[in-house]
């Protein structure tokens, strides 16, 4: 009768529906991944409704957490996303942070799940918003007048520390170095060698890929054996892309490179993670060269939470 008077017990219905639907719609991209048919096109949409249900899942389920508590409700300050001269901008303040105390500033790096006690401790019930911004490096100051968590492109390993100042290296958030970045989906594949920022080489294609069974012609079973033929060289191709340019670093060249990343369609890459560094999902989409160029910007853009 509480329950549903607080609004607790519509919630929690509601997230039963909704895991549900998540757990039916898992179950429906794992089965179309295992026959590789010509479903790329409704895995792809179920995968995105699977995230989408996820989040809708945690707020809801934060909901019922403050509901259920006595506690008051707590929310980000603010949440921004920075790329660029901006994101140089945050991160030259940040690491201008000092103090005469040699444990008066906290950096961590905070993983999905798992909360360093330092964290815990420090912000209290503001915690439950770094598990909510994870993965993120948490930057926090014994005075309160300091606490942020950012994404990390590149994430690190799991640390915390109090110190005099922050622990904020480029490499976490911003392209350094010379490394290869591509983009792989399942008709188009793109791979820039870059110098930091400044792209220095290119390669890209698209394949003929048929994304959807025409009524007639050739039966359901042989247009998706003839799809998945079509993927299989695509990616083959993709895959001897990334082995020349891991080889020889630009193509022909000698300079190698230091690392490399690969995002896409979360369909494909798991046929080139082993190539990579570092993966990451995305739905860029074009023509090669635009595609890499927005998946290139998404990748290095960091959000900003301000706790």
């Amino acid at each position: 009768m509480i329950d549903r008077l607080l609004g607790r017990a519509e919630l929690k219905e509601r997230i039963a529906e909704l895991e549900a639907e998540k757990r039916h719609l898992e179950r429906r991209a794992e089965a179309e991944e295992e026959r590789r048919s010509d479903a790329v096109a409704d895995r792809q949409r179920a995968e995105e409704r699977v995230n989408r249900l996820e989040k809708r899942i945690e707020s809801l389920e934060d909901r019922v957490e403050r509901a259920e508590g006595d506690e008051e409700t707590v929310e980000f300050r603010r949440v921004s996303d920075a790329h660029g001269r901006r994101l140089d901008d945050v991160l030259g303040r940040l690491r201008g942070i000092e103090s005469d105390d040699p444990e008066g500033v906290l950096t961590a790096f905070v993983p999905d799940g798992a909360l360093p006690e330092s964290v815990g401790e420090h912000l209290g019930d503001r915690s439950s918003l770094v598990r909510r911004a994870a993965p993120a490096v948490v930057v926090a100051d014994d005075t309160g007048a300091v606490s942020a968590a950012l994404s990390t492109p590149i994430e690190p390993d799991p640390f915390d520390r109090w110190a005099d100042r922050v622990r904020l290296p480029d490499e976490w958030f911003r392209p350094t170095g010379r490394f290869a970045f591509a983009l792989v989906r399942s008709d188009t594949f793109a791979l820039g060698i870059y110098e930091g920022d400044e792209r220095v080489d290119f390669e890209g294609f698209t394949s003929d890929v048929k994304a959807a069974h025409s009524k007639g012609g050739f039966s359901q079973g042989r247009f998706e054996r003839r799809r998945e033929g079509q993927i299989d060289d695509h990616l083959d191709r993709a895959r001897d892309a990334l082995v020349d340019r891991d080889d020889d670093g630009n193509g022909g060249g000698t300079e190698a490179i230091d690392r490399t990343i690969v995002v896409g369609e979360r369909s494909v890459l798991g046929e080139v993670r082993d190539l990579a560094d570092h993966t990451d999902v995305t739905d860029a989409t074009g023509r090669p060269e635009d595609a890499l160029e927005d998946a290139f910007r998404d990748f290095w853009t960091v959000r900003i939470h301000a706790i």
